[in-house]
């Protein structure tokens, strides 16, 4: 019996089926059966029954779970408090936000390294929708995203706002027409299946009417872009579009109103504890406090 045999038969437990455990694991189903056979081998008992329903634990199976645990917290404790950073060597899956990528990514990843000079950073940005999901099903392992995520199974830690913006081109002919005006030209603004999308849609019928045209983009940089060239306005990160004003690239607008502030979390699956994913979460806090002070 061994850590690596107990670790597949606790993901088994959590997530529910062999396919999901292996994904979570980043091993083939084989192997993580075989795991599973190993231990029952060892122990003489048959740990896991099929059901119609898909596979549970038998008597002597969640009699295991408890000492399994036990175990795993064990094996954590000795990574937090015995092992030296530089001999931590692993796999941490990561999911951001386009935000975040766009910004204070990179120093993030930086830190993470000098932590942690063994471990292997896989970077995924993609929508707060899709990384939740993610999370959940044990794809990634921290998620930095609009959060919070409501689920039992998560802790969230909270991260500074991003407060958003009105941006315009900067064009003579818009700047004589009144700010609430520009409001009727395309606006620009975050991809469809996100909250900000959803709650800059709601506000404009509401305040404009059903003419409202609206140009979802997934990605920040483009958006920038796009307003830049003339296509239209956007409500977008203030910190990330004050190097445009500057450069007088585009115009901050007052329309009378400005969209919530962005709020993301860090977020990562409470069981099994890591005392990997706990501090990666605790450094994207202070990599982000840093990023706002210095903004």
């Amino acid at each position: 019996m061994n850590l690596d045999q107990l670790t597949a038969f606790l993901t088994v437990v959590r997530l529910g089926s062999i396919s999901r455990a292996a994904q979570a694991l980043s091993l083939t189903q084989p192997a993580v059966t075989t795991r599973i056979r190993n231990l029952e081998a060892t122990l003489g008992a048959q740990l896991f029954e099929r059901r119609s329903t898909g596979i549970a634990l038998t008597k002597r199976g969640g009699l295991l779970v408890r000492y399994a645990e036990q175990i795993e917290h064990l094996s954590e404790r000795i990574a937090a408090e015995v092992m030296e950073p530089d001999g931590i060597e692993g796999h941490l899956r990561l999911g951001v936000s386009e935000t975040i990528a766009q910004c204070w990514l990179p120093e993030f990843v930086t830190a993470l390294h000098k932590s942690f000079p063994g471990l292997l950073v896989e970077i995924n940005v993609d929508i707060s929708l899709n990384l939740r999901e993610d999370l959940l099903n044990r794809e990634i392992d921290l998620a930095i995203l609009l959060g919070p995520i409501s689920d039992f199974s998560v802790n969230n830690i909270d991260l500074p706002d991003f407060d958003l913006a009105w941006y315009r081109p900067n064009d003579p002919d818009l700047s004589r027409r009144a700010d609430a005006e520009a409001l009727r030209l395309p606006v620009i603004t975050y991809a469809r299946n996100t909250k900000p999308f959803r709650e800059l849609k709601t506000t404009l019928l509401e305040r404009i009417g059903p003419d409202v045209a609206l140009f979802p983009s997934s990605s920040l940089s483009a958006c920038f872009r796009l307003v830049e060239a003339g296509l239209g306005v956007a409500a977008l990160p203030r910190l990330m579009g004050a190097p445009f004003v500057a450069a007088g690239k585009i115009v901050e607008f007052n329309p009378g109103w400005t969209p919530n502030p962005l709020k993301f979390t860090a977020s990562y699956v409470a069981e099994p504890r890591s005392h990997l994913v706990e501090t990666a979460a605790g450094l994207a806090l202070e990599i982000a406090r840093a990023f706002h002070c210095h903004k």
